[in-house]
């Protein structure tokens, strides 16, 4: 099977990550294609669903595990790869800068952030990403730097009553520093310093480990679904190590290997079961189907660590 050919046959927000990510094609080819994003396929499906006051589904970040807010649109967006000076998408971004507040939380404007450290990373991220960092990143970054705990990662619950990181928060947290730090370039270095402890937490315990027994601390990390939305797994885990652009860290192999367990006979990956929450659309394969979102991040991430792929993508 030629599996980019597959790939390919896709909507565009895989095309142009395959183009870039697989195939190393010019940028001005992969630049096309993205493009696309906001006027075709998923991309222009969600923008299409924002209200002329900024929300999706008149909500900031989801009732009883709704995937259909503000908060989750725009971290889909983000994802799909939409590019943020597009006039549609810079539309929508503007009117949630205008208008979108946190009801629950002070009524802080959206990209203040409010105060679980994992939304606030997301929050972070898709800031810098839509070219809105600022006032509000200030907030947030100050208030993760307070929160981080001894051990180099965040938790949800509140410092004083949590003293050992979450996975999943501390990976919310790190998406977001790295994206910030892409927008504004170089960072003080307290904050360069705090996302090197947090890569260093999940580092020592191999992507996916329990420092005191060295097993999977959950299972639940070997299920990979997209969009991962809240939830650790080491193929997010990976992702993230690669997107960062360091060099592949051996400590990181058993995290690997079990990315590899999971490639089937053709060479695909197929999807997990799907994390919980009602959704707008349906980016990707029903459970147990091949999966173009995780085969396509499973193949760079193995690009990266310097695995080979059988010869299934061309070098």
């Amino acid at each position: 099977m030629d599996i980019v050919t597959w790939l390919l046959d896709s909507d565009p927000s895989i095309r142009w990550q395959v183009l870039r990510d697989l195939q190393g094609a010019p940028d001005p080819e992969v630049a096309r294609e993205r493009e696309r994003v906001a006027i075709e396929g998923f991309g222009a499906q969600l923008l299409a669903l924002q209200d002329a006051g900024g929300y999706w589904d008149n909500d900031e970040y989801g009732e009883d595990g709704s995937r259909k807010s503000v908060f989750w649109s725009l971290a889909l967006m983000r994802r799909l790869g939409a590019v943020p000076a597009d006039p549609t998408v810079h539309a929508a971004v503007e009117k949630v800068h205008e208008s979108v507040i946190w009801k629950y939380w002070d009524n802080l404007p959206y990209f203040h952030g409010e105060v679980e450290p994992c939304i606030n990373g997301g929050v972070l991220s898709q800031g810098a990403y839509f070219g809105k960092s600022g006032e509000g990143a200030e907030r947030i970054i100050s208030r993760l730097l307070a929160e981080q705990l001894s051990d180099g990662g965040w938790n949800c619950e509140a410092p004083e009553s949590s003293k050992v990181s979450s996975f999943d928060t501390t990976l919310c947290v790190l998406e977001g520093l790295l994206e910030h730090e892409r927008a504004v370039g170089e960072v003080p270095a307290a904050l360069a310093e705090a996302r090197a402890r947090g890569e260093e937490y999940l580092l020592k315990r191999s992507g996916c480990k329990r420092l005191a027994t060295g097993e999977v601390a959950e299972d639940r990390y070997l299920n990979f679904s997209f969009p991962p939305y809240w939830f650790y797994d080491v193929l997010r885990c990976l992702d993230y190590f690669r997107e960062a652009g360091s060099a592949f860290d051996p400590r990181l192999e058993p995290a690997v290997d079990a990315l590899l367990a999971k490639r089937g006979s053709d060479g695909r990956w197929v999807s997990g079961i799907a994390w919980p929450g009602q959704t707008y659309l349906e980016v990707d394969a029903p459970e147990g189907d091949p999966s173009r979102w995780n085969t396509l991040r499973a193949l760079r991430v193995l690009r990266w660590a310097g695995v080979e792929t059988d010869g299934s993508v061309p070098a």
